[in-house]
């Protein structure tokens, strides 16, 4: 029997090859990943394990690009339909439906093994496929897993190929550290697009020690006013209820003032939520009104404005 390693991706003809029989492998004991790639099914399916596959099929010298490299250094990126490579110069590309292979000039990096994108050109490439705002969950979420920094990004960005660079540069100029969730992102963007000042991320309050007290996602300090995103997982733990409850009343006799934010608010009623957001941001004492409808262009729903 060959050395086939059948616990990471590997081509069904040449473990035929190798005598493992068709019967074999085509089993539920394997996971088909391509056309004519498998890999086992005990096996970990996660991002190292599609880039592999990817690899096998890009052909040598290929390295993992685009949205699968995006995945590779643990960032946040919309499902594709395809599978991305890359290759050097005018090395041959890939015709496969299902994995797309571009030619390019990157270097490539290695991480967890795999040749890939920096996280940068990373960055700067899927400038050709994401939306403005995806762009900016991206880089977000790239800085949140310290694979790069909003500088670096704002760098590569201003070299970035001429078809590329106006919507990597904005993007890049919007990214910020210590942002927790996608849905951080989404909600500031929101109310950016909307032309309504930029709230400050993860706003901390520390004792006379310096030991950290409390935190906010975002919001005006100088105004005592919070944008926070609740997600489900605060509704289904009792102490994260609990915590949060106490965290509430700290606040208000601080007489800070806290808009809340759920999925829906983002997804399906944002133009009601920025209503609500204008509201609260007048009511302590900032002259504010939406004086842009960018906002309708990457949110779904309109509500009536203020």
């Amino acid at each position: 029997m060959g050395k086939i390693n059948l616990d990471e991706p590997f081509r069904v003809r040449e473990a035929v090859a190798a005598g493992h029989s068709r019967r074999f492998l085509g089993s539920d004991a394997f996971v088909r990943l391509l056309p004519g790639v498998a890999v086992r099914a005990s096996a970990p399916q996660d991002a190292r394990t599609t880039a592999q596959a990817v690899l096998l099929v890009a052909g040598r010298d290929a390295f993992v690009s685009h949205h699968q490299a995006a995945r590779l250094w643990g960032a946040v990126v919309p499902d594709c339909d395809v599978l991305h490579a890359s290759v050097p110069g005018n090395r041959h590309r890939s015709r496969r439906p299902e994995v797309r292979v571009h030619r390019s000039s990157r270097t490539p990096v290695r991480f967890r093994g795999i040749p890939l994108t920096r996280a940068e050109d990373t960055f700067v490439d899927l400038a050709g496929h994401l939306s403005l705002v995806d762009l900016v969950v991206l880089g977000d979420s790239l800085v949140r897993r310290r694979r790069t920094r909003p500088e670096q990004l704002v760098t590569a960005a201003g070299t970035a190929p001429p078809r590329l660079r106006r919507r990597s540069v904005r993007a890049a100029g919007f990214v910020r550290t210590d942002v927790d969730s996608p849905m951080e992102s989404r909600s500031r963007m929101l109310m950016v697009l909307a032309g309504l000042p930029e709230p400050a991320v993860d706003i901390r309050f520390h004792d006379g020690d310096g030991t950290l007290l409390r935190r906010l996602d975002m919001g005006y300090r100088e105004h005592r006013l919070a944008i926070e995103y609740d997600g489900r997982q605060h509704a289904e733990s009792q102490e994260q209820w609990e915590s949060d409850v106490g965290r509430r009343e700290e606040f208000d006799e601080a007489d800070w003032r806290i808009v809340t934010l759920l999925a829906t608010d983002v997804y399906r009623t944002p133009g009601a939520t920025l209503d609500r957001v204008v509201r609260a941001m007048r009511s302590r004492g900032m002259q504010v009104a939406v004086t842009s409808d960018e906002w309708r262009r990457h949110f779904p729903g309109h509500a009536s404005l203020i």
